[in-house]
């Protein structure tokens, strides 16, 4: 089965991306991907756009060239009892929210720093996927964080770009997340992380780590999107019954199993 979605993307919103929200959709369409995500960094990132352009964000079309398109923002961790650097107001006009770390934000520390960050972040109630948790800058203890994950219903990224261009050092890192998610019998989500729209959709590596593990399918929420909005649901994110009807319309039948 295709992989046919994408959780995480950057725009020129991000200035240390390239490409534009149309780009996107073009490219998206182009290869047969049937829904795609912004995730823009959050406020704490020295490039990140100002917390208005998320709330804005109800300005974009939800579908595009026939391509489904979410709005989410990339939160950073931050190393303080704030948590994350968003708030309930803001993720109000969000469908969902990542939370990962970064060197600009939250300074590398100590495995139990990080494992409790990681954890303070998911518990907020306020993201609904972990961020490349493979960066071995930041070292955790992963059936904590993995437990974690399953006890607030937060999906476990696998990051494609963390194997072939980011985060260099992540892969051993990675398959051990994957293989403790398996035995705790918890779920991910597939992602480019693109920073240019001819990554989009890229997921290739990260489903050669999942097949070289025979990690089920049924557990990897963002194969469809009917699976990946059903996950939305169940965090009470209303994009699930805006694109209802889109979801409807989609023509190739194992494209919305569940």
């Amino acid at each position: 089965m295709r992989h046919l979605t994408d959780t995480h993307a950057h725009t020129v919103a991000s200035t240390h991306a390239f490409s534009t929200v149309d780009e996107y959709f073009k490219e998206a369409a182009a290869k047969g991907l049937q829904l795609f995500s912004i995730t823009d960094h959050g406020p704490e990132m020295p490039d990140s756009p100002h917390p208005w352009h998320f709330g804005n964000m109800r300005v974009l079309p939800r579908v595009k060239y026939g391509v489904a398109m979410l709005r989410g923002i990339e939160a950073n961790i931050l190393p303080s009892a704030r948590v994350l650097d968003v708030n309930a107001t803001l993720m109000g006009f969000m469908d969902f929210g990542i939370a990962s770390f970064h060197e600009p934000v939250f300074p590398p520390s100590d495995r139990n720093t990080h494992t409790a960050a990681m954890i303070a972040a998911m518990e907020s109630g306020l993201i609904q996927i972990l961020g490349h948790t493979g960066n071995p800058n930041y070292p955790i203890h992963i059936e904590e964080v993995v437990r974690a994950a399953r006890d607030n219903n937060v999906l476990i990224e696998i990051n494609n770009s963390s194997f072939v261009s980011s985060r260099l050092g992540s892969e051993p890192h990675c398959v051990e997340i994957l293989e403790t998610v398996m035995r705790l019998d918890w779920k991910v989500v597939l992602s480019s992380d693109s920073h240019v729209h001819y990554t989009v959709g890229d997921v290739d590596v990260a489903l050669s780590k999942i097949d070289a593990l025979r990690f089920p399918e049924e557990r990897v929420v963002s194969m469809t999107p009917a699976r990946l909005l059903a996950f939305l649901a169940e965090h009470g994110k209303p994009v699930a019954t805006e694109l209802a009807d889109w979801l409807g319309e989609l023509k190739t039948p194992h494209s919305i199993e569940s």
